[in-house]
Protein backbone atom coordinates (compact mmCIF):
# COMPACT_ATOMS: atom_id res chain seq x y z
CA UNK A 1 0.00 0.00 0.00
CA UNK A 2 2.99 2.04 1.05
CA UNK A 3 4.86 1.75 -2.32
CA UNK A 4 1.59 2.88 -4.50
CA UNK A 5 1.37 6.01 -2.93
CA UNK A 6 5.55 6.51 -2.83
CA UNK A 7 4.87 5.80 -6.70
CA UNK A 8 2.64 8.36 -6.80
CA UNK A 9 4.08 10.87 -5.55
CA UNK A 10 6.98 10.16 -7.87
CA UNK A 11 4.83 10.06 -10.76
CA UNK A 12 3.29 13.64 -9.61
CA UNK A 13 6.90 14.83 -9.00
CA UNK A 14 7.79 14.41 -12.33
CA UNK A 15 4.58 16.25 -13.67
CA UNK A 16 5.73 19.32 -11.58
CA UNK A 17 9.56 18.93 -13.75
CA UNK A 18 7.78 19.17 -16.62
CA UNK A 19 5.64 22.43 -15.75
CA UNK A 20 9.03 24.10 -14.85
CA UNK A 21 11.13 23.06 -17.87
CA UNK A 22 7.92 23.48 -20.57
CA UNK A 23 6.99 26.77 -18.93
CA UNK A 24 3.63 25.92 -18.68
CA UNK A 25 0.91 25.89 -15.98
CA UNK A 26 -1.30 22.12 -15.37
CA UNK A 27 -4.31 22.25 -13.49
CA UNK A 28 -4.35 20.82 -10.17
CA UNK A 29 -7.11 18.29 -11.47
CA UNK A 30 -4.53 16.69 -13.91
CA UNK A 31 -1.96 16.38 -10.90
CA UNK A 32 -4.80 14.96 -8.46
CA UNK A 33 -5.69 12.74 -11.55
CA UNK A 34 -2.18 11.75 -12.07
CA UNK A 35 -1.63 11.08 -7.89
CA UNK A 36 -4.87 8.88 -7.88
CA UNK A 37 -5.32 6.98 -10.49
CA UNK A 38 -1.55 5.85 -9.86
CA UNK A 39 -2.29 3.80 -7.01
CA UNK A 40 -4.82 1.44 -8.40
CA UNK A 41 -2.79 1.01 -11.34
CA UNK A 42 0.20 0.13 -9.75
CA UNK A 43 -1.64 -2.41 -7.19
CA UNK A 44 -3.06 -3.66 -10.35
CA UNK A 45 -0.01 -4.17 -11.87
CA UNK A 46 1.52 -6.19 -8.87
CA UNK A 47 -0.50 -8.68 -7.90
CA UNK A 48 -0.83 -9.59 -11.43
CA UNK A 49 2.43 -9.97 -11.24
CA UNK A 50 2.22 -12.40 -8.43
CA UNK A 51 -0.32 -14.41 -9.94
CA UNK A 52 -4.29 -15.41 -9.93
CA UNK A 53 -3.97 -16.46 -6.16
CA UNK A 54 -2.24 -13.73 -4.88
CA UNK A 55 -4.72 -11.04 -6.79
CA UNK A 56 -7.64 -13.16 -5.17
CA UNK A 57 -5.79 -12.52 -1.65
CA UNK A 58 -5.87 -8.64 -2.42
CA UNK A 59 -10.11 -8.70 -2.83
CA UNK A 60 -10.55 -11.16 -0.23
CA UNK A 61 -7.79 -10.25 2.89
CA UNK A 62 -5.62 -7.26 2.14
CA UNK A 63 -8.89 -4.60 2.45
CA UNK A 64 -6.33 -1.34 3.11
CA UNK A 65 -4.63 -2.09 0.01
CA UNK A 66 -8.27 -2.73 -1.60
CA UNK A 67 -9.97 -0.07 -0.22
CA UNK A 68 -7.04 2.44 -1.02
CA UNK A 69 -7.75 1.35 -4.38
CA UNK A 70 -10.85 1.76 -4.94
CA UNK A 71 -10.91 5.04 -2.83
CA UNK A 72 -8.71 6.28 -5.54
CA UNK A 73 -10.05 4.89 -8.28
CA UNK A 74 -13.32 7.06 -7.76
CA UNK A 75 -11.06 10.14 -6.95
CA UNK A 76 -9.36 9.67 -10.27
CA UNK A 77 -12.39 9.24 -12.06
CA UNK A 78 -13.71 12.73 -10.10
CA UNK A 79 -10.97 14.46 -11.31
CA UNK A 80 -10.53 13.08 -14.73
CA UNK A 81 -13.99 14.32 -15.51
CA UNK A 82 -12.74 17.94 -15.12
CA UNK A 83 -10.05 17.03 -18.12
CA UNK A 84 -10.48 18.14 -21.75
CA UNK A 85 -10.73 15.53 -24.56
CA UNK A 86 -7.70 15.60 -25.94
CA UNK A 87 -6.17 14.52 -22.67
CA UNK A 88 -8.55 12.18 -21.72
CA UNK A 89 -8.14 10.18 -25.45
CA UNK A 90 -4.08 10.50 -24.55
CA UNK A 91 -5.28 8.78 -20.77
CA UNK A 92 -7.29 6.04 -22.95
CA UNK A 93 -4.23 5.37 -25.06
CA UNK A 94 -1.56 4.90 -22.08
CA UNK A 95 -4.25 2.77 -20.32
CA UNK A 96 -4.30 0.35 -23.46
CA UNK A 97 -0.77 -0.18 -22.65
CA UNK A 98 -0.86 -0.60 -19.29
CA UNK A 99 -3.54 -3.73 -20.28
CA UNK A 100 -1.56 -4.82 -22.99
CA UNK A 101 1.44 -4.83 -20.30
CA UNK A 102 -0.71 -6.67 -17.67
CA UNK A 103 -2.97 -9.04 -19.18
CA UNK A 104 -2.33 -11.10 -22.16
CA UNK A 105 -3.19 -10.46 -25.59
CA UNK A 106 -4.24 -13.95 -25.70
CA UNK A 107 -5.30 -16.68 -23.38
CA UNK A 108 -2.39 -18.53 -24.64
CA UNK A 109 -0.16 -16.12 -24.68
CA UNK A 110 2.35 -13.82 -22.64
CA UNK A 111 1.62 -10.49 -21.13
CA UNK A 112 4.44 -7.61 -22.84
CA UNK A 113 6.25 -7.78 -19.48
CA UNK A 114 7.89 -11.01 -20.57
CA UNK A 115 8.88 -9.59 -23.51
CA UNK A 116 12.35 -7.88 -21.92
CA UNK A 117 13.05 -4.87 -24.40
CA UNK A 118 9.92 -4.62 -24.90
CA UNK A 119 8.88 -4.24 -21.33
CA UNK A 120 10.72 -0.96 -20.64
CA UNK A 121 9.89 0.47 -23.33
CA UNK A 122 6.07 0.36 -22.74
CA UNK A 123 7.49 1.51 -18.83
CA UNK A 124 8.82 4.35 -20.41
CA UNK A 125 6.16 5.34 -23.33
CA UNK A 126 3.65 5.10 -20.34
CA UNK A 127 5.27 7.54 -17.59
CA UNK A 128 6.72 9.87 -20.44
CA UNK A 129 3.18 9.80 -21.98
CA UNK A 130 1.91 10.52 -18.55
CA UNK A 131 4.58 13.42 -17.13
CA UNK A 132 4.61 15.15 -20.03
CA UNK A 133 2.18 14.16 -23.22
CA UNK A 134 -0.81 14.50 -21.15
CA UNK A 135 -0.42 18.09 -19.26
CA UNK A 136 0.81 19.00 -22.83
CA UNK A 137 -2.27 18.03 -24.37
CA UNK A 138 -4.48 19.99 -21.73
CA UNK A 139 -3.02 23.13 -22.02
CA UNK A 140 -1.66 23.66 -25.41
CA UNK A 141 -3.10 22.89 -28.57
CA UNK A 142 -0.07 20.94 -30.27
CA UNK A 143 3.35 19.32 -29.57
CA UNK A 144 6.43 22.08 -30.26
CA UNK A 145 9.64 21.28 -30.28
CA UNK A 146 10.61 21.82 -27.09
CA UNK A 147 7.63 19.30 -26.24
CA UNK A 148 8.90 16.56 -28.20
CA UNK A 149 13.05 17.58 -26.79
CA UNK A 150 11.93 16.80 -23.29
CA UNK A 151 9.63 13.78 -23.92
CA UNK A 152 12.59 12.22 -25.15
CA UNK A 153 14.69 13.37 -21.92
CA UNK A 154 12.02 11.44 -19.68
CA UNK A 155 11.86 8.78 -21.79
CA UNK A 156 15.70 8.37 -21.20
CA UNK A 157 15.60 9.33 -17.34
CA UNK A 158 13.14 6.81 -17.12
CA UNK A 159 14.95 4.16 -18.99
CA UNK A 160 18.05 4.55 -16.77
CA UNK A 161 15.65 4.63 -13.21
CA UNK A 162 14.58 1.30 -15.16
CA UNK A 163 18.24 -0.29 -15.32
CA UNK A 164 18.78 -0.92 -10.95
CA UNK A 165 15.36 -3.23 -11.18
CA UNK A 166 16.74 -4.99 -13.84
CA UNK A 167 20.02 -5.64 -12.62
CA UNK A 168 17.95 -6.47 -9.16
CA UNK A 169 15.30 -9.06 -11.20
CA UNK A 170 17.87 -10.49 -13.02
CA UNK A 171 18.43 -13.41 -10.99
CA UNK A 172 14.41 -14.46 -10.92
CA UNK A 173 13.71 -13.19 -14.71
CA UNK A 174 13.75 -16.14 -16.84
CA UNK A 175 16.08 -16.06 -19.94
CA UNK A 176 13.92 -16.19 -22.71
CA UNK A 177 12.96 -12.42 -21.39
CA UNK A 178 16.18 -11.28 -22.49
CA UNK A 179 16.33 -8.11 -20.56
CA UNK A 180 19.02 -5.49 -20.84
CA UNK A 181 21.52 -6.84 -18.60
CA UNK A 182 20.64 -10.37 -19.63
CA UNK A 183 21.86 -9.39 -23.52
CA UNK A 184 24.66 -6.94 -22.10
CA UNK A 185 26.20 -8.08 -18.89
CA UNK A 186 25.55 -5.54 -15.90
CA UNK A 187 28.56 -3.42 -16.48
CA UNK A 188 27.90 -2.93 -20.05
CA UNK A 189 23.96 -2.23 -18.92
CA UNK A 190 25.40 0.25 -16.32
CA UNK A 191 27.59 2.26 -18.95
CA UNK A 192 24.88 2.04 -21.22
CA UNK A 193 23.01 4.10 -18.49
CA UNK A 194 26.13 6.50 -18.49
CA UNK A 195 25.38 7.33 -21.73
CA UNK A 196 21.88 7.91 -22.01
CA UNK A 197 22.25 10.25 -18.76
CA UNK A 198 24.72 12.35 -21.13
CA UNK A 199 22.46 12.12 -24.09
CA UNK A 200 19.53 13.36 -22.24
CA UNK A 201 22.18 16.47 -20.44
CA UNK A 202 23.02 17.38 -23.96
CA UNK A 203 19.42 17.40 -25.57
CA UNK A 204 18.97 20.14 -22.73
CA UNK A 205 20.87 22.75 -25.51
CA UNK A 206 18.86 22.17 -28.32
CA UNK A 207 15.54 23.27 -27.04
CA UNK A 208 14.20 26.91 -28.61
CA UNK A 209 13.16 28.11 -25.14
CA UNK A 210 15.59 27.53 -22.63
CA UNK A 211 15.76 28.73 -19.07
CA UNK A 212 18.88 29.02 -16.66
CA UNK A 213 17.27 27.16 -13.75
CA UNK A 214 16.45 24.48 -16.39
CA UNK A 215 19.92 23.78 -17.27
CA UNK A 216 21.27 23.56 -13.44
CA UNK A 217 17.86 21.34 -13.08
CA UNK A 218 18.85 18.61 -15.67
CA UNK A 219 22.82 19.13 -14.87
CA UNK A 220 21.81 17.91 -11.28
CA UNK A 221 19.41 15.19 -13.07
CA UNK A 222 22.29 13.64 -14.88
CA UNK A 223 25.03 13.61 -12.38
CA UNK A 224 22.57 11.97 -9.58
CA UNK A 225 21.84 9.63 -12.79
CA UNK A 226 25.28 8.96 -13.68
CA UNK A 227 26.55 8.63 -9.53
CA UNK A 228 23.66 6.18 -9.20
CA UNK A 229 24.84 3.47 -12.51
CA UNK A 230 28.51 4.16 -10.86
CA UNK A 231 27.39 2.94 -7.30
CA UNK A 232 24.55 1.06 -8.15
CA UNK A 233 25.70 -2.47 -6.38
CA UNK A 234 25.24 -5.61 -8.03
CA UNK A 235 23.51 -7.39 -4.63
CA UNK A 236 20.61 -4.50 -3.83
CA UNK A 237 19.30 -4.27 -0.51
CA UNK A 238 15.68 -5.05 -0.12
CA UNK A 239 14.30 -1.29 -1.04
CA UNK A 240 17.59 0.21 -2.65
CA UNK A 241 15.65 0.32 -5.81
CA UNK A 242 12.02 -0.09 -4.74
CA UNK A 243 12.86 2.95 -2.27
CA UNK A 244 15.60 4.84 -3.07
CA UNK A 245 15.34 4.77 -6.59
CA UNK A 246 11.78 5.88 -6.66
CA UNK A 247 12.51 8.66 -4.22
CA UNK A 248 14.96 10.39 -7.38
CA UNK A 249 12.21 12.48 -8.79
CA UNK A 250 10.84 13.72 -5.14
CA UNK A 251 14.17 15.09 -4.36
CA UNK A 252 14.77 16.36 -7.96
CA UNK A 253 11.23 18.50 -8.02
CA UNK A 254 11.81 19.27 -4.39
CA UNK A 255 15.45 20.88 -4.88
CA UNK A 256 14.01 22.52 -8.11
CA UNK A 257 11.10 23.94 -5.90
CA UNK A 258 13.17 25.17 -3.68
CA UNK A 259 15.74 26.75 -6.07
CA UNK A 260 13.10 28.68 -8.05
CA UNK A 261 11.34 29.92 -5.15
CA UNK A 262 15.01 31.26 -3.64
CA UNK A 263 15.48 33.11 -7.13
Amino acid sequence: MKASIHVSLAVVSFLYLTSCFLNIYIPKSLFFYVFFSTIPAYNFIKQSQKGENQFLRLVLVDKKTLWLSLFSLGCAIYFGLQLGFNTLLGISILALLVIFYTIPLFPSRKNLRHFGILKILIIGLVWTGTTVVLPVLEVLENLDWDVWIESVQRFLVILVLMVPFEIRDLSVDSNEMMTIPQRLGIDKTRRAGILMSLIFLLLTFLKDDLFPFEVYGKALIATSLVALMLRLPKKQSRYFASFWVEALPIFWAGLLYLFIELL
